[in-house]
């Protein structure tokens, strides 16, 4: 905890920085919900104004993007790799599955609107799909590098 701004503002004692981080992550998880409420009746009622609801979709993507950035930074997520063999193999997993995924989602999209009759109708769907498989792959990528960077930290140390 000692890399994370977090630190200090919270106690010393493990014991209570352990319990304020539940709290605090709680609450969280508490006001994503009632952002993600407040759209929803934002959305659905006459009296909502599209600011207010933008204003909560902003602040509810900002705690969604600040805690996946962070878990990606923090190289937690692939523990096991270790050596070069290892970084290599998951490298491929990690195309073999946005490749994956981007199929299923060209898939998807071709059985819900059917084949497009004509090249523009399909040019942004497909982007999208692009987009969101190179995203994907970025993401998985950034954090088997961070992961990989500081497994190979701790083993030389």
């Amino acid at each position: 905890m000692e890399n994370s701004w977090l630190s200090k503002f919270l106690p010393k004692d493990e014991y209570k920085e352990k319990r304020m981080l539940y709290f605090i992550a709680e609450s969280a998880i508490i006001l994503a919900t009632l952002l993600f409420l407040f759209v929803l009746l934002n959305n659905y009622s006459l009296y909502g104004s599209s600011n207010t609801g933008t204003l909560a979709l902003l602040s509810l993507g900002f705690i969604v993007a600040y805690i996946l950035l962070r878990y990606i930074l923090s190289g937690i997520e692939y523990t096991e790799v270790t050596s070069e063999k290892r970084y290599s193999k998951e490298k491929k997993a990690i195309i073999n599955r946005s490749f994956i995924f981007l199929i299923l989602l060209i898939t998807a999209y071709v059985l819900i609107d059917g084949i497009p009759s004509d090249i523009t109708k399909i040019f942004i769907p497909l982007s999208s799909a692009f987009f969101i498989a190179f995203f994907m792959y970025f993401v998985s990528y950034t954090s088997l590098k961070r992961s990989f960077k500081k497994n190979k930290d701790i083993l030389d140390d």
